[in-house]
């Protein structure tokens, strides 16, 4: 039998925010698969790392995150969908998706 292999993501395409999705900066590392996120809403967020995520690239404090609000409690709590790298993070200032002041 063996194993299957999960499907891969190309994590080399550059994802922007749509919809609801928000940018924010990874503040505090709360353990498992939590962490507080300063959005670029206005809000703090308790978000979760989502599980195709937290198996292929680790998340620490300062990184730039795109987050998925919830449907309930929006203000509060999201999930992070996409870490940016540094020249990630660089294109998004430049095309004006990323505040100067995260």
């Amino acid at each position: 039998m063996g194993k299957r292999k999960a499907k891969r993501e190309d994590f080399n395409v550059i994802k922007v925010p749509a919809g609801n999705d928000v940018i924010g900066v990874a503040k505090k590392m709360l353990g498992f698969d939590r962490l507080m996120v300063s959005c670029q809403d206005g809000h703090e967020r308790l978000c979760r790392i989502r599980g195709k995520m937290k198996r292929r690239m680790w998340i620490r404090v300062g990184d730039i995150v795109l987050v998925s609000p919830w449907d309930f409690q929006f203000d509060e709590r999201g999930d992070v969908i996409w870490r940016y790298k540094r020249n990630q993070a660089d294109w998004l200032r430049r095309k004006g998706y990323l505040k100067v002041q995260l």
